[in-house]
């Protein structure tokens, strides 16, 4: 008789780093922070922790003890969805009239003197 055990298999070896979704680490819950009212919403890191008020309390000891935060948002790393897939994230229609660069105001207005001058003569 042998006093090795087999290891289960996912011990001792970690999946992809900062895999999202159902494959993700429960224990992982992502941070994100506002340094002033009106910013945007920027990723400050991550605490782990077996539950939300724990991980709400690092998350405010970590990334808000010196006041450098106004808002945090804490959520389980589990519930971030992946969108990764080009074809959702590229549309198959060319759809550049929608940006703004498509409307270039001064070249239009440009032209548009160009043709009152030459109209003018």
């Amino acid at each position: 008789m042998t006093d090795h055990q087999p290891t289960p298999a996912a011990e001792g070896r970690r999946d992809e780093a900062g895999r999202m979704g159902d494959g993700a680490d429960p224990g992982v819950w992502e941070v994100f922070r506002q340094e002033k009212d009106g910013e945007p919403m920027r990723h400050a890191g991550n605490v782990r922790a077996p539950d939300r008020d724990l991980a709400m309390h690092y998350a405010r000891e970590f990334y808000s003890r010196r006041q450098e935060s106004v808002r945090l948002w804490v959520v389980r790393r589990t519930e971030i969805a992946d969108l990764s897939d080009p074809d959702l994230l590229q549309p198959p229609l060319d759809r550049t009239f929608k940006k703004p660069g498509g409307y270039v105001l001064r070249d239009k207005l440009d032209a548009a003197k160009k043709r009152a001058k030459a109209a003018k003569k």
